[in-house]
Formats: structure tokens, sequence, C-alpha cells
């Protein structure tokens, strides 16, 4: 019993000081007071879900995942966006830490483009029907021939094809192609899917598909090759 009072003592000492370290650092980058109140109420509430827990990546993912079902939808990219940077401090890498407070250009401003509001079942009742211009068509053909490379068979490749299809009707109004937009369309799309199995399952597929959609020519060594669905990375 006393080594456990010790150890939620010691955690909540950490998880203070570590919250103050990163809440420092957005100051000194020019957040302002309600930018930081907010980060820091995100903060207190996730370190609920952090009590106790080892210090290792997993835990932390599993803490994040569990906090998001308490956050609004129009506030789940500003959300991870803090638990992004947040896990530095959290667990303590000081190289990470020294790469932020040296970045020349950390966005504090929470102000950014957000794909229109809508509902899954909008986005999927009318997807078969959906018009795809032909910038739109040629990274979901060679997503396609990539899957079928690696032996996906046909009910695998229609659900990823599909998820795929969403990202794109999600940027079409993106002010750029980008993976600064297309990661905050794919923040504020997870909070539609009910389940955490399927938010794991977009994440991995719209990470897959991103290498795709940006031209990148080693797009098809990325396939299939992540099973986690971490919303983090």
């Amino acid at each position: 019993m006393i080594f456990e009072e010790n150890f939620a003592l010691m955690s909540q000492a950490r998880e203070k000081q570590a919250r103050e370290a990163y809440l420092k650092l957005l100051k000194s980058k020019g957040a302002d007071g309600a930018n930081l109140e907010k980060r820091k109420a995100f903060l207190l509430l996730l370190s609920k879900h952090l009590a106790d827990k080892q210090m290792n990546g997993v835990d932390y993912r599993l803490a994040v995942e569990a906090v998001m079902d308490e956050v609004p939808a129009e506030d789940w990219h500003a959300s991870l966006q803090v638990a992004r940077e947040y896990f530095a401090f959290w667990s303590q890498d000081i190289k990470s830490i020294a790469a932020y407070s040296g970045a020349q250009k950390f966005d504090v401003s929470g102000d950014h483009w957000k794909p229109p509001n809508t509902t899954l079942k909008a986005l999927t009742d009318g997807l078969d029907a959906e018009k795809f211009e032909t910038s739109e068509n040629w990274p979901i053909k060679a997503y396609v021939m990539a899957l079928r490379h690696e032996g996906a068979e046909q009910p695998l490749v229609d659900a990823r094809v599909k998820l795929a299809k969403i990202m794109l009707i999600r940027m079409r109004n993106a002010p750029e192609k980008s993976q600064k937009y297309y990661r905050i369309a794919v923040d504020l799309t997870l909070p539609l899917f009910r389940s955490k199995d399927s938010r794991r399952l977009f994440t991995i597929v719209v990470r897959e598909f991103f290498h795709f959609w940006i031209g990148n020519p080693n797009a098809a060594s990325m396939v299939l090759q992540d099973g986690t669905g971490n919303m983090l990375v």
C-alpha cells in the first residue's frame, strides 16, 4: 500500500513537472493565455488517464485514445496535436524537447482550416455515386494496385478504398495539398467513427493512402506494413 501511494505521488509530480515544462515552452513561443489555458485543460484531463501508467508509447497511446472520447469533435485536431507534442515532455525525451525548443516555426496559434462539418452517414451514403476528378482517381488506382500486389483480397481492398475516398472528399476544399492539412482532415474525421477499432483502421488506411495522394514514388512499399492505427504518429 505504501509503495502504491508513493508511486502515485511520484506520478503526479512527474505529470505536473512535464505539464509545466510544456506550457512554459509554448508561452516562450508566443502562445497567448487563452491558448495555454485550453491546452492545460486538455492535459489535466489526459493526466487522469495517465495516472499510474508506465512511461512508454503504448500506454500513452491507449490513454490518449481513452481521453479523446471526452473531447468535442471540433477540438480533436487541436487536442491530438497537444498529445503529440506533450509525449516528449511526459516521457522525458530530452532530444525531442530540445528539437521543439530550437524550432523556428512552432505552431501555437490554434487557428486552422477545417473540413466541413458532416456525419459518417452523409459521407458514405453517396459514396458510390460520387464523381472523382482524374487527379483524385489516379492515387486510388495506384493504391488498389499496390494492395492487390500484396495479396489483399477484394473485401479488404473495397473497405480500404472506401475510406480513402472519404479522405479525398474531406480534402477537397483544403487551402493546399500538404501533410499539414491532410493531418487536420484526418484528426477531424476520426470522431465520426464510433468505435476505436474503426478509428484505428481509418488511421491505418489514410496513413497508407497519403503516400499515393502526395505522389511518393515509394508509396507501394508502405502498404499493409503498419497494423497499430496509432493516431499520434
